[in-house]
């Protein structure tokens, strides 16, 4: 039995004598009947049980088929209503019953009996007063249960919503990092060929079988530390054909922190800000470096340079580092960091520091 938010068809109705209402209006009975045995000390307590019961069941199937028939109410009839009508309504008939059948054969008639004429209507009044009550406290019980799954629900459905605009923002600032990294790839082509350089067709050769790697990469929800290791060295070798006397590099990380999930582009996007705003306006060049460590549960990457520092950058690396925090918030649910820090005499390091997880498909 389940109470119903309108007047029309009821909606996800439960067994009427399902085992926990059976229970309920047993126990009931039980306590009742144990009461009654102390008024009618003649008759016999499996006789006064058994009445108690025909009355409490009957009640109950009442209240269950108002929850169900009719499917449709007028308007100004309310369902509860309507339940709580017909589990009182029942009463006086079952009571009727209950006697009758525990008399059955005996004469004279039980309603022409003072003594039972009596308990007739103890038993009616007393059903009448607590049948209705008892309908109301289901129904407020039923109404709580409603409301808590209907907030669930809501909660879940809400949760939902949430997570689709997360995957949503983190999307558009993926998408965000293509046209950054390859318009700012493609100025340090268009540098060498403007500069009549012999190296400009083999960086040129060298950057398409870069994206024909990288591009594809943009698009995916997460990537793995190798590969962006694998990304890092490939761009890294780029620039390093673009400038031979003014870059060094080198990348170490620890075997336990390549399969570990990050935003795709995230530690590319490090490197990319070193080698623009600490290795290109720096005359004699420098040397990046590039450390990606496990302490426990957090993974720990550095990307350090030796450029022109912060200062000479104008405390500003770029928008992408902007992106690349957004992103990381949105990856990891606010639980990561990006720190930059100077490095004397000059340069900077970037610090990124999230949780250690590894994709489960």
């Amino acid at each position: 039995m389940q109470a119903t938010t309108s007047n029309s068809q009821p909606q996800g109705v439960a067994p009427t004598l399902s085992w926990r209402r059976v229970r309920i209006v047993f126990v009931m009975c039980l306590v009742f009947s144990g009461l009654f045995r102390l008024i009618w000390l003649q008759a016999p307590y499996l006789v006064v049980l058994s009445r108690i019961l025909i009355v409490g069941f009957a009640a109950l199937l009442a209240f269950g088929l108002a929850g169900r028939w009719p499917a449709k109410l007028p308007a100004w009839v309310a369902r509860w209503a309507l339940q709580v009508l017909a589990s009182a309504f029942v009463v006086p008939f079952a009571a009727f019953a209950a006697y009758s059948l525990t008399t059955l054969g005996q004469h004279p008639s039980w309603w022409h009996d003072g003594d039972r004429l009596s308990g007739f209507g103890s038993l009616t009044f007393l059903g009448l007063l607590i049948a209705p009550w008892t309908t109301v406290a289901a129904l407020l019980r039923q109404i709580k249960g409603d409301a808590q799954r209907q907030a669930l629900a809501f909660e879940l459905e809400r949760s939902e919503f949430e997570r689709r605009a997360l995957d949503a923002r983190l999307r558009l600032l993926q998408a965000q990092v293509e046209p950054h990294f390859l318009f700012n790839t493609l100025a340090n082509v268009r540098e060498l060929v403007d500069a009549g350089s012999a190296q400009a067709s083999s960086v040129l050769g060298s950057l398409i079988a870069y994206l024909r790697a990288a591009v594809p990469r943009l698009h995916e929800p997460t990537s793995t530390l190798a590969q962006e290791l694998e990304l890092v060295r490939a761009y890294l070798e780029v620039m390093h054909m673009r400038m031979p006397d003014r870059l060094q590099f080198s990348l170490q990380a620890d075997d336990a922190a390549l399969p570990l999930n990050l935003p795709p582009m995230a530690l590319l996007t490090l490197v990319e800000n070193a080698v623009r705003h600490g290795i290109d306006p720096a005359e004699d060049g420098g040397r990046i470096e590039v450390r990606v460590r496990v302490r426990g549960s957090r993974c720990h990457a550095e990307v350090s340079d030796t450029g022109v520092g912060l200062a000479a950058a104008g405390q500003s690396l770029g928008t992408g580092l902007t992106n690349l925090r957004e992103r990381l918030q949105l990856a990891f649910d606010g639980d990561a960091q990006l720190r930059l820090s100077a490095i004397e005499p000059h340069g900077v390091c970037a610090e990124l520091d999230f949780p250690a997880r590894q994709s489960t498909t």
